[in-house]
């Protein structure tokens, strides 16, 4: 897929990032992943972003990513699909070159491992893996690695592959300054864990998509509140954030990591064998499991 296509898909809808699945053992699950990600195709989601934050990128082993990028490719259909792309330079390019090959239509690059690294050095860290595909990579704006508006903008006159901001910060400010300055050279995506607390927030800066979490288990919910964003409804998304959304949020601040463990928790709510998440998380409490039951009751497939 030509980066530009990947660019306009980008735009055109709600995306989410499925939940990596793994078996008893611990080992990726492909039929029980595949079935997901074939249930998600159903819900018109032009983009799912596979092995990404979600997915549990993190606790992947590097050869883990293009089995999980061909098998999301085999059951995705006509929806295109973007791989989890991350660590130091060297190992970046290796996946991102890994997973081109598995098929991925295009590369979110996430923070380089531990280190706060300059933005000289973070300007040559995406420009090699930009200059190491053919296909389209954004950048995930978020903790270690933040790039600044004059940095993006020399990454976007030197690397023509770059399609897309993702923010991961909630700084308001300084996204507005990257749409305001960048305008449609990229693709704007909001980032935030729960991305809906802040969607509006977001769309009044120039941002007019996000990847939503709880479309891993209740996709024509987030459609709902999808559609009422962007047709200016306002009472709907105020009554969908207090019935679903900061509930939701209140289960997921219970303990770090549940932004990732809660979601797979509600996949295993809707059917789904996705397994239990890899260590470092920890999955929620059997008693925490049964509230976040209750309050997907409405949603059940």
């Amino acid at each position: 897929m030509q980066p530009q296509h990947l660019q306009g898909l980008l735009g055109s809808g709600l995306l989410s990032f499925p939940v990596t699945h793994f078996d008893t053992e611990g080992r990726f699950a492909p039929d029980s992943y595949q079935r997901h990600v074939g249930w998600l195709e159903g819900f018109a989601a032009p983009v799912l972003f596979v092995a990404g934050g979600t997915g549990e990128f993190f606790s992947l082993a590097p050869g883990e990513v293009p089995v999980v990028v061909r098998a999301a490719k085999e059951a995705a259909g006509k929806t295109a699909i973007v791989s989890g792309c991350g660590y130091g330079t060297e190992l970046a390019v290796e996946i991102a070159r890994a997973a081109e090959a598995a098929g991925a239509d295009g590369l979110l690059l996430l923070p380089p491992y531990l280190i706060d690294a300059p933005q000289e050095g973070l300007y040559t860290h995406v420009r090699r893996v930009c200059q190491s595909v053919g296909i389209g990579v954004m950048v995930y704006n978020r903790d270690n690695a933040v790039v600044q508006p004059d940095t993006l903008a020399r990454l976007c006159e030197d690397c023509p592959n770059l399609i897309g901001f993702k923010d991961g910060t909630g700084d308001i400010g300084q996204v507005r300054q990257v749409t305001a300055r960048m305008g449609d050279r990229l693709m704007y995506l909001g980032g935030m864990p729960t991305a809906e607390l802040i969607a509006e927030a977001y769309l009044g800066a120039g941002v007019t998509t996000y990847s939503s979490a709880v479309f891993n288990f209740v996709p024509a919910l987030a459609n709902a509140f999808y559609g009422a964003l962007l047709g200016g409804d306002r009472a709907s998304c105020a009554r969908l954030l207090n019935d679903f959304f900061y509930p939701f949020m209140a289960i997921r601040n219970r303990r770090k990591g549940y932004a990732v463990a809660a979601i797979k928790a509600g996949v295993r709510l809707q059917g789904f064998a996705a397994g239990k998440v890899r260590p470092p998380l920890v999955d929620l409490t059997a008693e925490e499991e049964a509230m976040l039951e209750a309050l997907i009751a409405p949603w059940k497939r």
